[in-house]
């Protein structure tokens, strides 16, 4: 399937990314299909990797995360057993919500949540003590302007297969 959506499989991952809380029936009728062949096609997607979960998006200020910041991480030295150390520490850091390894001068990109400034010094204080971390830059996020999914799908993207070519 990798490389072969139609418009459909495109119109489906759409409608899904907009709400992943869609029943089948109303995904169905809003890309034009009857609901066993969407259903067959929803489970194609997810085999095949396009569709990787679902998952609820909450507000973290009413759940007592205010301070949301990023915090940009430069390790001393980069060798797969540093990188491997440094990543697996953040995987379990519940204040840790993303992060992305980078290339350049920063090695890695961190976005961050907090529950007031003093739990925001503690994680920064925590993250610039652990082995291997040289610099630690953070910015405090003021204001969200845009949360989109991470595909634009209303964009022409380029196949993989035609990439190539």
């Amino acid at each position: 399937m990798r490389g072969r959506l139609d418009s459909i499989d495109l119109a489906i991952l759409r409608e899904l990314q907009a709400d992943g809380s869609i029943t089948n029936v109303e995904l169905a009728r809003r890309v034009g299909l009857s609901a066993p062949p969407c259903l067959r096609r929803v489970r194609a997607l997810e085999a095949a990797g396009y569709i990787r979960g679902y998952r609820a998006l909450l507000d973290p200020k009413m759940l007592g995360f205010e301070v949301v910041f990023f915090a940009m991480v430069q390790l001393a030295a980069q060798g797969q057993a540093d990188l491997a150390a440094f990543q697996a520490r953040v995987k379990d850091w519940p204040a840790v919500r993303e992060c992305w390894t980078l290339s350049g001068d920063v090695d890695f990109i961190m976005k961050c949540v907090a529950p007031n400034l003093a739990g925001f010094q503690s994680i920064v204080a925590e993250l610039t003590a652990l082995p291997n971390v040289r610099n630690v830059r953070t910015a405090l996020a003021l204001d969200l302007v845009k949360d989109e999914p991470m595909a634009p799908l209303d964009q022409k993207a380029e196949a993989p297969d035609q990439a190539r070519a």
